[in-house]
Order: C-alpha cells, then structure tokens, then sequence
C-alpha cells in the first residue's frame, strides 16, 4: 500500500489459497485499501510447495503485474519454497527475504540481510520479491474501510492444483522432558548429586 500511495495509478490486488477460512484475511486486506481480493479455493492447502506455486502461477499469470509480493514463508508449511515456483513458472526474476524495497521508473532496489552485514540487490520489473518480517509496520484499517470492505466482492476461484506429489504422513510433538528433581541444599546436598550423576545420568 506504500508503493501505491506514491504511485497513484497503481493498485494492490491480494490473492490467497486455502479454504474460506483466508475470507477473514481477505477482507482486511479490503479495508486497508486493497482494491481486490481473489480466493484460490480448496478444503486443505497441500504441503506440497509445486503444487501451490503452480496455482498461484496459473492466476498471476493472467494479471499482468508488476511486482508480485510474497511472506518469506507461510506459518504452516514454513519451507519458503512457494516463490521460487512461481518465479521459475513465471520466467521473472525473484529477490528474496527483503529488509527493504524501493520501486521507482520501472527498477527496484532491495536490500537483504546476509551474515555479518547487508546486500543491496537491483533489479527490473516485472519481478517477485519475498518480504522478511518487519520490512513495515502493520497499518490499522479505518473504521470507514472496515465498513466498505463488508461490501467488497471476494472473487473466488477453484484452485488449479494439479497433482499433488508431497504430503505430510504425520506430525508429533517432540518427547516430554523428565521433571526435574531437587535433592537438597548446599553441600549437603553433594554426595546425593554425585550418586546420582553415576548411576543414573552416567556421566561420571
């Protein structure tokens, strides 16, 4: 929305995948100004990040965008795989997990953080970049765009997933650590400890 604001002939289309419950999302993205919100439906979104990115590449493709922006990662997959698919499928450039980004005349400049400092990356649009969190602070919609987001259409498309090849068998929480035991205080409380340490932890 910053972008637009210094370029008011452009505008913000916002597009999701995943069942009704991304509506909710979808609409706040309404009330901040978005001025339209698309669903790529399906009941569940697969783990599989080809099958995602060529969805969403199926539907990016006939937009004719500028910049195409995506999170680092989404929080349930969490592989940040997604905008590497739809670059490689769109044939555009990707600068990944930007700090900042400035768009002007048709070039964008993007600076990343890298271990030990910075990297500032130039490029041309069209192109996709993947933003790291804390590149913005979040804004507050108005009460005025919280009302005419109510009345914004949703448009809501079957999600063009093709086959899905990668799925989740099964997801676990990791062991539950042992309670801890208090054996006493001070150096009373060191022969007990040492014991312990043999023939229990087995490590003296």
């Amino acid at each position: 929305m910053q972008l637009t604001e210094k370029d008011p002939a452009s505008e913000v289309h916002v597009i999701s995948l995943g069942s009704d419950v991304v509506q909710e999302t979808l609409r706040k993205a309404l009330s901040m100004g978005v001025a339209k919100a698309v669903q790529l439906k399906c009941d569940a979104v697969p783990f599989d990040a080809f099958a995602v990115g060529s969805a969403l590449a199926a539907e990016l493709s006939a937009g004719g965008y500028d910049l195409i922006m995506f999170g680092k990662m989404s929080i349930d997959g969490a592989n940040g795989a997604t905008q590497f698919v739809v670059a490689e499928l769109l044939g555009l450039p990707l600068v990944h997990a930007c700090s900042k980004l400035e768009i002007s005349g048709g070039q964008g400049t993007a600076r990343r953080e890298i271990e030990g400092g910075g990297e500032l990356v130039k490029f041309s649009l069209p192109a996709i970049v993947s933003i790291d969190e804390g590149i913005a602070r979040p804004r507050y919609p108005s009460l005025k765009g919280i009302m005419a987001a109510k009345k914004k259409p949703i448009e809501i498309k079957p999600a063009q997933l093709g086959d899905v090849r990668l799925t989740v068998e099964k997801m676990e929480l990791p062991p539950a650590r042992a309670a801890g035991r208090i054996i006493g205080e001070g150096a009373a409380a060191v022969p007990e400890l040492v014991k312990l340490l043999q023939t229990e932890a087995k490590v003296l």
